[in-house]
């Protein structure tokens, strides 16, 4: 059953408040007790304020008395400080092969490195095929030298568990190391996370 339309969520100021009384708050925070909406507007116009209403869902409404443009700009500016501050995780995944050769092993490890120094988290992901499900203890092993290898940058969130035909394990950057700003010239950009058929033989 339709029962309307969205409720706003708009600040009420002022004339927009209708409603016989509210609960007044002063400028100061200072408590003034339950007056009628005209005598509200009256306090506010006097002290050259808005009156807002900051509890829309009190019986009855609290209203404050403030410079309701100074707090919208203050709010803004908290907000941006907030998102600016905010760290955004996100989860890279380097994928491996038990019986992976050295140099391909250097890659990949210099690859997880830069996902940590970005200040990414990284699923590390051993692939087994055939006769090697047999042999799990190649992937811990593997996974715990890959490990102790980047351990000044990152820590092993989540142990290493077999899923299916593959073993997971999560590293993620320490919260003391800052991450580094991504370089997206082409002499140095990054290499793809997945990797090829070809490149896991």
């Amino acid at each position: 059953m339709d029962r309307g339309g969205p409720i706003s969520t708009e600040t009420r100021i002022n004339d927009r408040i209708r409603v016989p009384e509210v609960r007044l708050v002063g400028p100061n925070g200072e408590q003034v007790g339950i007056v009628r909406i005209e005598d509200a507007l009256r306090l506010a116009q006097e002290a050259d304020l808005d009156l807002v209403e900051v509890a829309p869902q009190a019986r009855p409404p609290v209203c404050k008395l403030m410079d309701f443009g100074k707090f919208k700009y203050e709010s803004a500016q908290k907000a941006r400080e907030s998102r600016r501050n905010q760290v955004l995780t996100v989860i890279k995944e380097q994928k491996l092969r038990p019986k992976i050769d050295s140099h391909d092993y250097e890659t990949k490890k210099r690859n997880v490195v830069r996902f940590l120094e970005h200040g990414n988290k990284v699923k590390v992901t051993i692939m087994f095929r055939g006769r090697e499900q047999s042999r799990p203890e190649l992937g811990f092993r593997l996974l715990q030298r890959l490990a102790e290898d980047v351990q000044e940058l990152g820590f092993v969130e989540s142990s290493a568990k077999q899923d299916g035909r593959n073993m997971i394990m999560v590293l993620a950057p320490h919260k003391n190391v800052k991450p580094k700003p991504k370089v997206t010239s082409a002499d140095d950009s990054e290499e793809p996370i997945e990797s090829s058929p070809e490149d896991l033989t």
